[in-house]
């Protein structure tokens, strides 16, 4: 479930109504995940022809090998157009679905940070709670206290509770169902990365904690919490928090993929229990939902001001110009500017994109195998600046 530059969990992302506010500025500079920081600064500048999107799908295919990727680009003048390049499904040849689903891996840390930020417009939870305010004795470990922790460093990655990827392997994602407490459980056997408020690293665990947090605020499950107050309040229609036990995805979609080295056969991992990602990255939807979902967002469709204002705020990843707020991510755009989203990977999986500073203009690009090596990752990331700075032009 990354985001801009992980893997498998990492950046592994409507109701309340709210300021109709066109999107603030900034309120700080950036923040990056844990991939490589370099491949979070943008390309080099340079002017999109019409067809410079198909052209980084194709290339991704032809040229770095992937199986499929496919794109929506939403313009300022509210027009959208899919792309799609290579094979929906490399068994049968079949053609990659024009906007199909996929698993979007950590942009579900979006979702789950827009609940997080509606209930502390509710009053019913606050940024700057401890952790055992809501969750008492349930965040113990070495170096670890959740009388310590906030939940504003939960969502901004700056609590130092260790991160449990690592811990989770194919054997799990694909057959294993896990509860929430089973995956807290396996990263507090690990010490913590640094004291709360200290540092800054990209942690599962703390969306985890997050979505725990929203359960018992509300009485009511995540999933159940998440549908109601952001997929049906902007009309996702084909968005979705799977349930317990499914391995599927239910709409047209492109078969997902895994290959161990470069040049090793592709396998299909499709189909794989999806609940070791859970809050930090369960969720299924498609590049057109996304562009919606982060326009509403920006647009202050689904949070207010004030609270809009405290994801935006970021700390710096690096000095590579991005920044992670809560539970979003803000990018410098190569024709200047930025824009704000939150990228995913899960096995078979890879989304990377958001939405101009304005909320205009919106892309997302997803390819359908997580790719083995940062330069790839890095092309698809081009692929979404170019589609982004195009849109902005039209």
């Amino acid at each position: 479930m990354h985001a801009q530059t992980w893997h498998m969990l990492r950046p592994s992302c409507r109701q309340q109504g709210g300021g109709r506010r066109r999107a603030a500025t900034a309120a700080a500079a950036v923040a990056v995940c844990a991939m490589t920081l370099g491949s979070l600064a943008p390309p080099a500048a340079s002017s999109a022809r019409p067809d410079a999107v198909q052209q980084g799908l194709d290339a991704l295919v032809r040229s770095d090998g992937l199986p499929a990727a496919l794109a929506s680009v939403q313009d300022v003048k509210g027009r959208a157009r899919t792309y799609t390049a290579g094979l929906g499904d490399l068994a049968t040849g079949a053609r990659v679905p024009q906007d199909g689903q996929v698993r979007v891996g950590s942009t579900t840390k979006t979702f789950t940070a827009v609940v997080v930020l509606q209930l502390v417009t509710e009053g019913k939870v606050g940024l700057d709670d401890n952790v055992d305010t809501h969750l008492p004795g349930l965040v113990r470990g070495e170096g670890i206290d959740g009388r310590g922790i906030t939940v504003r460093e939960l969502l901004q990655h700056t609590s130092g509770i260790p991160d449990y990827e690592k811990e989770v392997d194919d054997a799990f994602l694909q057959r294993r169902y896990l509860e929430p407490r089973d995956i807290l459980d396996i990263a507090l056997r690990k010490k913590a990365d640094f004291a709360p408020g200290k540092g800054w690293a990209y942690s599962n665990t703390n969306y985890v904690l997050a979505g725990l947090i929203v359960q018992k605020v509300t009485g009511r499950p995540l999933a159940e919490e998440i549908d109601k107050r952001v997929v049906r309040a902007v009309g996702l229609r084909h968005t979705y928090f799977p349930p317990a036990g499914d391995t599927t995805v239910r709409e047209r979609h492109p078969r997902g993929y895994r290959q161990e080295s470069a040049g090793e056969p592709w396998r299909d991992v499709t189909d794989i229990d999806p609940s070791a990602s859970w809050a930090a990255g369960q969720m299924i939807s498609t590049n057109s939902d996304l562009n919606r979902f982060y326009t509403a967002l920006l647009a202050g469709d689904l949070l207010e001001d004030a609270q809009l204002a405290e994801m935006r705020t970021t700390v710096p990843l690096g000095n590579t110009g991005a920044g992670y707020g809560l539970g979003i991510m803000s990018r410098p755009l190569s024709c200047g500017g930025l824009y704000w989203g939150h990228g995913g990977d899960i096995m078979g999986y890879e989304t990377r994109g958001g939405v101009t500073e304005d909320g205009r203009a919106a892309a997302n690009v997803t390819v359908t195998a997580v790719p083995t090596d940062v330069a790839t990752t890095r092309r698809v990331e081009n692929t979404v600046d170019t589609a982004l700075c195009s849109a902005k032009q039209k």
